[in-house]
Parts: structure tokens; C-alpha cells; sequence
């Protein structure tokens, strides 16, 4: 399926204001704007927001608390159903083109469950959906390279189809939809994606008119602790785990003014 010019430009757009929102820009600026400023009072100001939004940013329970209202839970399947596919989400890897080498992040999750699912039987297939999703290597496709692994693992290549055109959550489902048509009459699919991707996700597949089961996978709250660590201690981790929130509720947001999900 060919993108238009207003899923380019829609796409290069996100990417720009992915970098907007992301916190540690607002704190860098604000500790620039302090450095910069004249006003003695404005200085001081400045200053003390962005002390503020460190602290708060780098909390980890208080992220957590976060996440766990905006994550999807865990589903729970059908006793002993058998789902014709699971469409995994890509956004999982990246290629090392010096060490000829896949790099996985910590959404390769999404895929490794699919795997196990698959050896349990609770997929009959792996539909995997994922261009490149970047603006400087816009050549190099996550699908092929996904299914290069796949096959690599003992997986049969007629257990393994991919979408590798999309670039975004609403491509996924709009490029998938004519590929899930063509090989299942009457599908069943459980959707497998990050938990914190979910309601995105689900509300673009079924936009697109496929139903789906929600499967989410590398969720970032786990059993709720109160440690003095996690509830004093800044954490450097913490603070860049915001973007992933504060990206996808503006995302969902997005596209749901859109109407794409």
C-alpha cells in the first residue's frame, strides 16, 4: 500500500514533536533560561521549576503510579482458544549495519511473547508490522528483518507473515488489514503489543475494522513497593521512561482528533 503526502508529512511531525514533549527538554531549557536571564527574581524562577520537574520526573513510584493507570492490564484468554495469528507491533529493533546485527530494545518483548505463544500453540501464525519508523534510515525495514530472525529460530516461513510498509501505529492497521483479509477468511487475532501502547492500538485495528484480543506485553508498572529508594532516590531511568508515557497519551490524543483511532 503507497503512503500519501499527509502520512509523510503526519509522520515527520510526530517525530518533531516527540522531541517537544519530552521532559528533559523542559528541564533543559528551563536550566538555560536561568543561566540566560538578566531578571535576578525570573533566574530564581526559573531555576526552582526546573528543579521541580527533576525531581518529580525522576521519582519512580511516582511514574509508576502513572503508568499503571494508563496501561493496559493483563488479559485474560479464553480457556483453551486457538487465535489464527498474533500481530505483533514492531518498533523492537534496530539494525547494526557494522556488526550485521539486530538490536533489541526493551519492547522486543512484544515479540518474544509472540514466539512463546506460537510454541505453546496458542497462535497457529506470527504476523509481524513495522517499516522503519525513522527518518534517517528510512531504507532499512523492521518486517524482513524481523522474519529473518524468525526463520532463524526454527520458525516454518509459512508461519510467519509480515506488513513492512508502515511507519506508525495507524499504518500498522490500515497496511495490515488488506494482507489479514487476504490470508484469513474469517480470522481470529490476538493483538501483541507493549501494555502502554495498548488503548492506541486497539483503537486503530478496530477503526481499520479488525477485531482483536489484547495481549500487552513489557509493562513498565509492576507489583506496587514502597521502598525508600523509589520513593526518595531520583532516577536517571525514570526520568527518560516519561517520554514513552507522555509521548503516548499525546499519540492517543492525536489520533483520536485524527479519527484514527
Amino acid at each position: 500500500m503507497l503512503r500519501s503526502q499527509t502520512s509523510d508529512m503526519f509522520f515527520l511531525l510526530s517525530k518533531l514533536l516527540a522531541f517537544l514533549i519530552t521532559p528533559i527538554i523542559w528541564i533543559i531549557g528551563l536550566l538555560l533560561y536561568s543561566l540566560l536571564a538578566k531578571n535576578e527574581k525570573r533566574k530564581k524562577r526559573m531555576l526552582s521549576i526546573a528543579l521541580i520537574l527533576l525531581l518529580f520526573f525522576s521519582n519512580t513510584l511516582l511514574f509508576e503510579e502513572a503508568m499503571r493507570l494508563w496501561e493496559k492490564p493483563t488479559t485474560t484468554m479464553e480457556f483453551n482458544t486457538t487465535y489464527d495469528a498474533g500481530i505483533v507491533l514492531g518498533g523492537i529493533i534496530s539494525f547494526n549495519q557494522a556488526e550485521d546485527r539486530l538490536q533489541f530494545n526493551r519492547r522486543n518483548d512484544r515479540l518474544m511473547q509472540a514466539v512463546l505463544l506460537y510454541k505453546k500453540g496458542t497462535i497457529r501464525k506470527i504476523f509481524f508490522t513495522g517499516g522503519s519508523g525513522s527518518v534517517e534510515h528510512p531504507d532499512i525495514k523492521e518486517g524482513p528483518l524481523v522474519k529473518k530472525f524468525l526463520l532463524e529460530t526454527g520458525i516454518p516461513e509459512t508461519d510467519i507473515l509480515i506488513e513492512s510498509e508502515s511507519n506508525n501505529t495507524h499504518e500498522n492497521a490500515v497496511f495490515s488489514k488488506p494482507l489479514l483479509e487476504k490470508n484469513f477468511t474469517s480470522g481470529k487475532f490476538l493483538l501483541i503489543t507493549s501494555a502502554f501502547h495498548m488503548r492506541r492500538s486497539i483503537g486503530c485495528f478496530e477503526k481499520s475494522g479488525i477485531a482483536v484480543t489484547p495481549y500487552p506485553t513489557d509493562f513498565y508498572a509492576g507489583r506496587r513497593t514502597f521502598s525508600f529508594g523509589r520513593l526518595v532516590i531520583p532516577n536517571a531511568e525514570t526520568l527518560f521512561n516519561w517520554d514513552s508515557l507522555i509521548h503516548e497519551m499525546f499519540g492517543y490524543l492525536v489520533y483520536k482528533i485524527s479519527g484514527y483511532a
